[in-house]
């Protein structure tokens, strides 16, 4: 990849190994060992991937991490401006995919600035090819989100989602996260756990959202994506869906918080549901 190191400036985004270090490309060793300024999520781990892949780097070496990464910008677009190649990498899979980097990428393509991208390792599709579920249309939704009323909201979004959904999740939050899933999307859904993709450990749970999520209970390490199959397409009367809405309030549920459930589920308007519960409630009192 000489041409990167003596044309115009440019952003390269560069694709890093998950775990074995035999994924790593040509063209990623090419990168390390020809970029003016290399921009590393983690300095120290960059080091050591180029030094394990026999590649020496002679350019600079700047951290790029989350909490830094606004504040870098300026001085990398200056470099690419001035003629210098900016090699972007992360601590493993592509950049400013739940990464830092899309800030830089969206400066350069509002400055006319050149970008390209050398693929490579991808949890997500690695993910969605060892799933076993239909994933010819997918979704990907980052990481779940970590307070339980805010992930249960999220789930609810994914009740009618007919595509696949891949995410991310922390070790020590995925037993409650699956806990919930099966709450808000029922026990029978598909999904497929993989841990430790490409690694010496790597494990794929596949089975249903009771079963992944009992497996889930003793404890998971390692990083963790999750493939949940697509909702099949449902076809509900809002009437028939009283006694559902009635069985949450019962146990203390808002009725519109019970309604935004269980229409989220069957996909149906949550207000017409909500209008059934009140017709039945008064039919009731008759």
């Amino acid at each position: 990849m000489a041409d990167e190191a003596t044309g115009p400036g440019r952003l390269v985004l560069a694709a890093t190994p998950m775990g074995d270090i035999g994924d790593a490309s040509q063209r990623l060793r090419d990168a390390l060992g020809s970029a003016d300024i290399v921009a590393a999520e983690d300095t120290r781990r960059t080091k050591s991937l180029a030094k394990s892949l026999g590649v020496e780097i002679t350019g600079r070496v700047v951290s790029f991490y989350d909490h830094v990464e606004i504040a870098r910008i300026p001085a990398l677009l200056a470099d690419i401006e001035a003629g210098r190649t900016v090699l972007l990498v992360t601590d493993a899979g592509m950049p400013s995919v739940s990464d830092p980097g899309y800030r830089l990428v969206a400066a350069c393509a509002e400055r006319d600035l050149p970008v390209t991208c050398l693929p490579g390792p991808s949890a997500v599709t690695t993910a969605l090819a060892l799933s076993a579920l239909p994933v010819e249309r997918f979704c990907f939704d980052g990481f779940a989100p970590r307070k339980g009323g805010q992930r249960r909201e999220w789930l609810r979004t994914l009740a009618t989602e007919s595509r696949a959904c891949v995410f991310f999740e922390a070790p020590h939050r995925l037993a409650d996260c699956l806990a919930d899933a099966v709450e808000v999307l029922g026990p029978d859904r598909r999904a497929a756990v993989c841990r430790e993709l490409t690694k010496t450990y790597e494990e794929v749970i596949r089975g249903t959202l009771a079963e992944v999520a009992a497996w889930a209970v003793d404890g998971a390490r390692g990083e963790i994506t999750v493939v949940l199959e697509g909702a099949q397409p449902k076809s509900a009367d809002p009437a028939d869906l009283v006694e559902e809405v009635e069985a949450l309030t019962a146990d203390g549920t808002r009725l519109k918080d019970a309604c935004a459930q269980i229409a989220g589920e069957n996909g149906v308007s949550r207000n017409e549901l909500y209008d059934a519960v009140l017709v039945a409630r008064r039919d009731g009192e008759d």
